[in-house]
């Protein structure tokens, strides 16, 4: 039956109730002005909405607007450069990258590299170089970009246009090593400032970790500003992405914290050129839709940035509609197929779908046609996008622009589905490219794909160079040092723990309050930023909600429900806590931003972020990668350490190998303290290096929760604890001995241990503290390096050199897998035997102590093991005596 309207009329026949309310519409909006007009609309849009659900009208609008560009041609701004000169630019750059993948792949075919996703991008990246990027300057602090790794041939070719990188460097592209070895400088694949440091900020190169980081710079840049720390009003986080890196659920994983707290310094680009590695993004939908859908629904403002401005005479005299409603019916997998053809073949796959879309196009010849670009390689459409963007207040902006991927590489790459992988083009691919970017090259330089690079004085490079003034300098560029920061005496915060004198304490208390005593610092504590991801209460912090706060953007507005107590949680707007919710992910990005702030901001910090430490390097051990790569600064603090520690909770909360990936990691120095004044030693010494000295390193520092009597550290201990060991507790003088090794949390069954077979066996035993397998096993390494050089004539090692006055057999016990303790194997002395005790295998849910029997790291273990090593060299020693006196038998007989 057919819905009837209350006068009995079809509602679907009939068009005058609805051009009514349209017309009511319009009235609004012509009555209060373009602007006030479309506020009073919303209002009565929303009023609407509110009412009809009040009605339980199960109606909400789509989530996304029509395929079309969300700027309309009346709103664009003027263009503010020279498209002209612009053109000619980008033209070089693009021939430029492509020269310098084309060039590394024909000397060596295996380096790799990547054109097409730079030639989709070229325009997105040129708008913002030349009218929007900021350099820092006394005045302003710049802009930080994050760039799409796989267009970065595209920002060298223009560091070289500018003067920062010599021919040789883009002859040397993924060739650092070859270069050298020349003494020139080589260029990496991707993004890297650990390789490039005066170069490239982020390291964007593993797909994800690019828009989470982004968005926690944009944050952490509040934060600055908001505990007056550094004033950043004017500057923005550019992010620029893939459509198919949006999969990554990192990706996506901080929307929300965007939207939530107002971040306008925040705008991402989404380089939409529908194709991924091997295809289409979405093959059978339609990217742009779904991602609008997200960001909007997340709270941020979409930009859609879709087609040319060839395309405004169409969409003007398109009064039915006709493209918008074919642009509807139309995939993402078709649209892949219309950029891979010609302008013959548009028009009959896609204009002749019905006769208002012939008539459309029926006076545009088929080369017409082919030039109808889409809006991310329209500079006009582009920086009205940006402009749209930056110009932006209370949201986060994504500009969606859709491009095509290979864009210019003809037949060879554009569109296709091979030219992500498409690194060689023959001489016709070549020199197509050159006649369609009208590139003053001979047919001789472009067969040897030689680099252009006009004359100084040139129009071209003028303005390159103007434009790049006007904006304060250029970019990316990376800045190294910081203002140093005074790190408070280590007796000022920490002598609680260095003389402790048997007082029990766990290591995540003694931190807990040498945190607090930096915090109070008038220098150094202002910089100190804690940060946790939900755990502050559970690791004992929850005092510092009182000493510091818990920052918040707009402060607390509700009366907490423990505010009565002494811990009561406050939230405010010059808080120094960053707690960033259940997220480990975002508080690393968190700690990342803070950690490399003395570069990106020229404001040194020391953050500590504590965590579970299972969910550190094993949950987001990529993102503790990329914090390498960018020279961070600061400490991780891997609370509840170790397999056995957090009995109860079982597998999934057992830490048993973060340490182990923490040695694969150049810069960063891994401890594992069993007491507070090692922990406190090693804090004082990390914040040195970092803040005085000014090192590109950081710290994982791992802490338990066990209470354990804490013996004062001596002062000439304390070079030990930084190298990796120190002796804790000669044993006494008996006829035989053993050296035993423990750490953190398996130290306490490694004194029982020493204790047992001192008192029942009569086996002394000499206990070293290992606070860093990791320091030892390199140091070792560092040394057996100069030995194969033939530099000096033995490995000597820190390790081999503490044990070289002891003896007996070693037996070290560790709360991690074997393989950590295994990692100083090769550097026990000779003649000696070294059994590791560790915890591999699952973690299980049960009490400390029937975990470490299960485990065979307890007490009872090390006993066992040291006894029967200890009884092998007896039953040797008895063999070697028996065999000496038959040689002495038979030489007698001989005689």
């Amino acid at each position: 039956m057919e819905q009837q309207t209350p006068n009995g009329a079809n509602s679907e026949h009939d068009p005058e109730e609805l051009r009514e309310w349209c017309d009511a519409l319009d009235g609004i909006l012509l009555a209060w002005g373009p602007q006030a007009g479309r506020a009073r609309a919303v209002e009565l849009l929303d009023t609407l909405l509110a009412h009809a659900r009040s009605r339980k009208l199960a109606w909400r609008p789509e989530p996304v607007t029509p395929y079309l560009n969300t700027i309309d041609v009346d709103e664009q701004p003027p263009y503010p450069g020279d498209l002209a000169l612009e053109r000619r630019l980008s033209a070089i750059l693009r021939w430029n990258a492509l020269a310098m993948v084309v060039r590394a792949n024909a000397a060596h075919g295996e380096l790799g590299g990547h054109i097409a996703s730079y030639a989709s991008a070229a325009d997105l990246f040129e708008v913002g170089f030349q009218h929007f990027f900021h350099a820092r300057t006394p005045s302003h602090g710049g802009d930080l970009v994050y760039f799409q790794p796989h267009s970065a041939p595209g920002v060298y070719a223009r560091a070289y246009l500018e003067g920062r990188l010599p021919e040789s460097a883009l002859q040397h592209y993924r060739q650092e090593l070859v270069a050298e070895g020349q003494g020139l400088q080589g260029l990496t694949s991707y993004p890297h400032p650990y390789l490039m440091p005066d170069f490239w900020q982020f390291p964007t190169g593993s797909m994800g970790i690019g828009p989470i980081n982004a968005i926690y710079q944009a944050r952490f840049m509040r934060y600055l500003a908001h505990r007056n720390l550094l004033e950043t009003a004017g500057r923005k986080v550019w992010g620029f992405f893939g459509d198919g890196e949006m999969d990554e659920p990192e990706s996506i994983a901080a929307l929300t914290l965007a939207a939530r707290e107002k971040l306008d310094n925040c705008v991402f680009v989404i380089n939409c050129n529908l194709q991924r590695l091997d295809g289409p993004v979405r093959g059978n939908g339609r990217i742009v839709d779904e991602l609008e859908s997200l960001f909007a629904g997340a709270g941020w403002n979409v930009v859609k940035c879709l087609w040319g401005s060839e395309w405004d005479a169409l969409m003007a005299h398109d009064h039915g509609h006709a493209i918008t409603q074919a642009f509807a019916q139309t995939v993402d997998g078709e649209f892949q197929t219309l950029s891979a053809n010609d302008g013959a073949f548009n028009r009959r796959t896609f204009f002749n779908k019905t006769p208002a879309l012939q008539a459309l196009v029926a006076h545009l010849t088929d080369e017409q046609i082919d030039q109808l670009r889409r809006g991310g390689h329209d500079p006009v459409k582009i920086h009205a996008a940006f402009a749209k963007a930056a110009q932006h207040r209370g949201q986060p902006t994504v500009v969606l622009a859709k491009t095509m991927k290979g864009y210019g590489m003809g037949s060879v790459g554009q569109g296709r589905m091979t030219t992500h992988q498409q690194k060689k083009l023959d001489r016709d691919d070549l020199m197509a490219f050159r006649e369609r970017f009208q590139l003053p090259l001979t047919d001789a330089e472009v067969t040897q794909a030689a680099f252009f690079k006009p004359a100084a004085d040139s129009p071209e490079m003028r303005y390159l160079q103007a434009r790049r003034q006007a904006l304060g300098g250029y970019l990316p560029l990376r800045e190294r040092t910081a203002p140093p920061v005074a790190v408070p005496p280590l007796e000022s915060t920490a002598a609680f723990a260095l003389h402790a004198d048997g007082k029990a304490m766990s290591t995540t208390m003694a931190f807990v309050r040498q945190l607090g005593a930096l915090l109070k610092d008038s220098v150094l504590g202002p910089r100190v930023v804690p940060i946790v991801a939900d755990e502050a209460r559970t690791f004992g912090m929850a005092n510092l909600f009182r000493q510091v706060g818990i920052y918040a953007p707009f402060g607390q507005l509700y009366q907490p429900e423990d505010a009565e107590s002494m811990l009561f949680y406050k939230e405010e707007v010059s808080g120094q806590i960053l707690e960033e919710g259940i997220s480990e992910a975002g508080a690393l990005s968190s700690w990342t931003a803070a950690a490399t702030s003395y570069s990106t901001h020229g404001l040194a910090m020391l953050p500590f972020f504590i965590y579970y430490s299972m969910f550190g390097f094993q949950r987001v051990g990529d993102l503790i990668w990329a914090a390498a790569d960018q020279r961070a600064r600061g400490f991780l603090v891997g609370a509840t350490s170790g397999r056995t520690t957090l009995g109860g909770e079982g597998l999934q909360h057992q830490d048993g190998s973060s340490h182990l990936v923490a040695s694969t990691i150049p810069n960063c120095r891994a401890y594992d303290p069993a007491f507070a004044g090692e922990l406190a030693v090693i804090i004082d010494h990390g914040a040195r290096q970092m803040l005085e000295a000014q090192v590109d390193e950081f710290y994982y520092v791992t802490v338990t929760n066990e209470n354990v009597a804490n013996p004062s550290l001596p002062a000439d201990a304390h070079a030990g604890v930084l190298r990796g060991m120190y002796l804790l507790r000669p044993g006494p003088r008996l006829p035989r001995r053993v050296q035993l090794f423990g750490s953190g949390a398996i130290m306490g069954e490694v004194l029982q241990a020493a204790e047992i077979l001192e008192r029942e066996h009569g086996v002394a035993a000499d206990v070293w503290s290992i606070t860093s397998y990791t320091e030892l096993a390199r140091e070792g390494q560092a040394q057996e390096r100069l030995w194969r050089q033939g530099t000096q004539p033995t490995v000597d090692s820190w390790f081999g050199r503490q044990l070289a006055a002891s003896s007996g057999p070693i037996i070290a016990a560790t709360d991690y897998v074997r393989a950590l303790p295994e990692m100083v194997r090769a550097f026990v002395p000779d003649g000696r035997r070294f059994v590791t005790l560790g915890t591999d295998g699952f973690g299980r849910s049960d009490s400390r102590a029937a975990l470490r029997a299960h485990f065979e790291v307890n007490a009872q273990a090390i006993v066992q093991a040291s006894v029967r090593v200890v009884h092998e060299i007896i039953v040797h020693e008895a063999d070697d005596n028996r065999r000496r006196h038959d040689d002495d038998a038979l030489s007698m007989a001989s005689i």
